[in-house]
């Protein structure tokens, strides 16, 4: 009877394929091959383990390190004693730098996830220092609480992130410095602008109340017959304070518009309202330039600036005028879908393809050599340009060298008329002449202005009366209501000539007729004289211009 021993034996024998000794004989090769694979298999990995670069180690939880390849030895500080490393058994103490919390908090991570991939932590080195690591940790499913850890040495990457933190602190720090001192710089530009506008403001009046005065009274004379000696002088000094009045003008309005400090006043005109006053004011120049100048308009109505337009087309027609040595020029407009854009033709020297966009640059001037040749300063097309921005709508300009340029401005068109359109001819030449013998009064606290005024205007056939204030304004008058008032708006003590207006018209129960001249280019005076409904001339006043108003306001 065969014992259990034997029983379980031949059990194991069968089990494993050895039940017998031939079998037994047969598979002895190959059971000695496979351990020999799986011992050099052991070898590879334990090669493997011991010359890796990142450092690899098996821990409990609880007891502690179990081994460490020589490379996590390295990495802790422990090379020539990596036995060392092995005793540690407490990790909270001598392995994380964070301490019980943060071996705590790993235990958590794998009992749930049961690895902890990519995570990022300092371990503490033998001399107590601590090292930057990267480490892949894995819980052993067949042991509880044993872990296996892959650790990768990123001190220098952190040191490379810290590095470029601080070079990018650095460089904010500096950017913000250089933006304070540039904050500082604009603020010192800004204030320095501000300066200058006060000072031009301050000054324009004073420079151009001569301006104005020796203007009319050149003006006055220019009308009159003179040897041709005088009148040749007389034209001279004409164009020489013409010179001198538009570049005083133009750096005025140029250095207001850069400040923006002009604010758009929409509303609906007529074409009419906007042209005939052009047409009116440019025929006489047109004419002695010997050059021929037509309006074709239409019954259209624009949603536009008055002050602001005018001033654009104002300058197209003036140059125009200035480089148009014979042939005509044409004020015109053409409806574009929803908008009208009115164009200035001239038959002059034109412009050269590749030189039309600087044209609007400051002080710049095309084909002009010599100084005797210059006209104007360069200013007109830059106030256009800006004027336009303001406005929002496109200014263009074509030309043809040698055969002329036409500039244009794009409108918002209105599909409704105002109610009462403005004549569309001119008034002088519809009605006649309507100055002479008309009783005028001249409000001006300047004595030479009064006598240049008064001059012109005399000249002109009008009865003229002056005064500086309102109550010498009453003296004069002796009780006669003038037909129109032409008040300076500054006057002395504070009082405007508005407020002498309004007096005057309250004194006679009359809306008398009025036009305000003045140098303030400001928005408050121009809502002044809105208010009060009068027309603005700014000084010096062209004479051209102020006939032209006249004659529309007394015809």
């Amino acid at each position: 009877m065969a014992r259990p021993s034997d029983l379980q034996g031949d059990a194991l024998a069968g089990l494993l394929g050895l039940s017998n000794h031939t079998v037994r004989k047969s598979h002895y090769p190959e059971l000695a091959v496979r351990l020999e694979e799986l011992e050099a298999e052991r070898n590879r990995y334990k090669w493997l383990f011991e010359h890796a670069v990142h450092g690899i180690f098996q821990a409990s939880l609880v007891d502690g390190m179990r081994a460490a390849n020589p490379a996590l030895a390295r990495m802790l500080g422990y090379p020539d004693a990596p036995a060392l490393l092995l005793s540690r058994r407490d990790l909270a103490s001598h392995l994380f730098a964070g301490g019980q919390d943060e071996l705590r908090t790993i235990a958590q991570a794998l009992q749930r996830e049961q690895a902890l991939i990519g995570y990022e932590t300092q371990l503490r080195r033998r001399d107590g220092s601590h090292i930057d690591v990267l480490m892949n940790l894995l819980l052993r499913p067949d042991e509880p609480g044993v872990v296996e850890g892959f650790v990768a040495d990123i001190t220098e990457r952190k040191l490379a992130q810290q590095r470029l933190q601080q070079l990018n602190d650095q460089l904010e720090q500096r950017v913000a410095e250089r933006t304070n001192e540039l904050i500082e710089a604009r603020d010192a530009a800004q204030a320095a602008n501000r300066s200058k506008d006060k000072y031009l403001a301050a000054a324009s009046h004073d420079l151009l109340q001569p301006l104005n005065a020796a203007r009319l009274l050149i003006s006055t004379l220019r009308e009159r017959s003179l040897p041709a000696a005088e009148q040749q002088l007389v034209e001279r000094a004409h164009q020489a304070l013409e010179g001198a009045e538009d570049l005083l003008t133009d750096l005025l309005d140029i250095s207001r518009l850069d400040q923006a400090a002009v604010k758009p006043d929409l509303d609906l005109y007529s074409l009419d309202e906007v042209l005939a006053p052009l047409a009116s004011e440019f025929q006489p120049v047109a004419e002695a330039a010997g050059l021929g100048l037509r309006v074709r308009s239409g019954r259209l109505a624009v949603r536009t600036d008055l002050r602001l337009l005018t001033r654009i087309l104002r300058n197209f027609i003036s140059n125009a005028c200035r480089y148009t040595e014979q042939g005509h020029i044409l004020l015109g407009a053409r409806r574009q879908g929803a908008h009208v854009r009115l164009e200035v033709w001239d038959t002059g020297r034109g412009i050269a393809a590749d030189r039309l966009e600087s044209i609007f640059l400051e002080f710049n001037q095309l084909d002009v050599g010599r100084a005797a040749d210059r006209k104007g300063v360069g200013l007109g097309l830059a106030i256009v340009e800006r004027i336009a921005r303001i406005l929002e709508c496109r200014v263009q300009v074509r030309s043809w060298p040698g055969c002329g340029s036409v500039f244009s401005i794009e409108v918002p068109l209105s599909p409704y008329l105002p109610q009462a359109p403005a004549a569309t001819a001119f008034v002088h030449a519809a009605l006649g002449d309507p100055l002479p013998g008309r009783r005028l009064l001249v409000l001006d606290n300047e004595s030479s202005i009064q006598q240049s005024m008064a001059a012109l205007l005399q000249q002109w056939g009008c009865e003229v009366v002056t005064a500086a204030d309102y109550s010498e304004a009453l003296a004069v008058l002796a009780g006669q209501v003038p037909e129109l008032i032409l008040a300076d708006f500054h006057l002395d003590h504070g009082v405007t000539g508005c407020e002498v207006v309004r007096d005057l018209r309250g004194h006679f129960g009359q809306r008398i007729a009025a036009v305000m001249i003045t140098a303030d280019r400001s928005e408050q005076s121009r809502r002044a004289m809105q208010r009060l409904g009068v027309p603005l001339l700014n000084k010096p006043v062209k004479p051209g211009k102020l006939r032209a108003v006249l004659s529309q306001l007394l015809g």
